[in-house]
């Protein structure tokens, strides 16, 4: 995830470009989509980072660069299972990570697996990429233009926020490596900030605190809420209310392999001035397998089905739970 399919500020982009719509994870490509994770691996190399926290925005800006430099590095990609909660109820998705875009399989509606005819009329959506060129060629530009503007939101986090050291957290399942140490910041916005564009205006009204990975300069958490109104599209296109929340966490996978393992964003607002905006969903990433780096989206496509395949078996076999639960 990081910052490809699923960006860690999905959540953020989601409100940015809901004007325009009426969301994957190897990335912060996917509000979309990735501030993430941290892990410290020994206690000595947490001694020769005490002097980082002195300064907050110097461990920001070095994990800012290293969330930058892993959302481009397309060499490790993954299966994973994604369960999206909203007021409406839950959609459980396989997801895979391919050189062309990422594919995703629905599998579940509110826990209960697909019937039949929701299956056949699932893969019919999804074989259409293969059948129609330009339709995965659509979506391909979509998933890179997100990741883009997720992109240009964490450059700006150095610059956009000030930030003060607030203490230590354990990593916990989920969240940085279980049992290691990351260093909590808080942040609030620099009044010197001047936003380039609208993508990064939301940030002038937000606070909230990360979590920092001084060891390995990884951004393990990241928690903000809108203390004001914040108006995108200078105004002009709508604006979000105060109360506003998003939190995206991320996991160590691997030896430097972080994944998004969780977000959650709830806004309120106007789109162009009339029309209510409400955004309130929570989605969790579990069950992280590495694919080939090469995999084609056709291939993709067959490796979902397979997944599918296996996860009815072991259920109807009584061997595995059901996967379609989250805490």
């Amino acid at each position: 995830m990081g910052l490809y399919g699923v960006s860690v500020l999905t959540p953020v982009m989601a409100v940015v470009n809901s004007h325009s719509r009426g969301s994957r994870v190897h990335s912060i490509t996917h509000v979309g989509a990735w501030m993430l994770l941290l892990t410290v691996a020994s206690f000595a190399e947490q001694q020769s980072t005490v002097s980082s926290y002195r300064d907050p925005v110097e461990l920001v800006r070095k994990a800012v660069q290293n969330e930058i430099k892993a959302a481009t590095d397309d060499s490790a990609r993954f299966l994973f299972r994604g369960t999206k909660t909203t007021p409406e109820g839950s959609t459980t998705r396989l997801y895979v990570e391919t050189k062309e875009a990422t594919a995703g399989l629905v599998i579940a509606y509110n826990g209960n697996p697909l019937t039949h005819e929701q299956r056949r009329a699932e893969e019919a959506r999804v074989e259409r990429f293969i059948s129609h060129p330009d339709e995965l060629k659509k979506k391909r530009e979509q998933e890179r233009a997100s990741a883009e503007r997720t992109l240009r939101i964490v450059r700006a986090l150095p610059d956009a926020f000030l930030f003060e050291y607030s203490g230590e957290e354990q990593g916990s399942e989920g969240i940085g490596r279980a049992g290691e140490t990351l260093v909590k910041l808080k942040f609030r916005p620099n009044p010197h900030y001047q936003p380039p564009s609208h993508v990064e205006e939301v940030l002038t009204g937000m606070q909230g605190y990360v979590l920092v990975d001084a060891a390995h300069y990884r951004l393990a958490v990241i928690d903000g809420t809108l203390f004001k109104e914040v108006g995108f599209g200078w105004g002009i296109l709508g604006h979000l209310d105060p109360g506003g929340r998003f939190t995206v966490q991320q996991q160590e996978l691997d030896d430097n392999v972080w994944e998004i393992s969780s977000m959650s964003v709830n806004f309120t607002g106007k789109i162009l001035l009339f029309e209510n905006l409400s955004i309130s969903s929570t989605e969790t990433f579990t069950g992280f397998k590495r694919v080939p780096s090469d995999l084609t989206f056709v291939q993709a496509l067959e490796l979902l089905k397979k997944e599918e395949s296996s996860v009815d078996a072991r259920l109807q076999t009584g061997l595995a739970q059901s996967p379609f639960h989250h805490p």
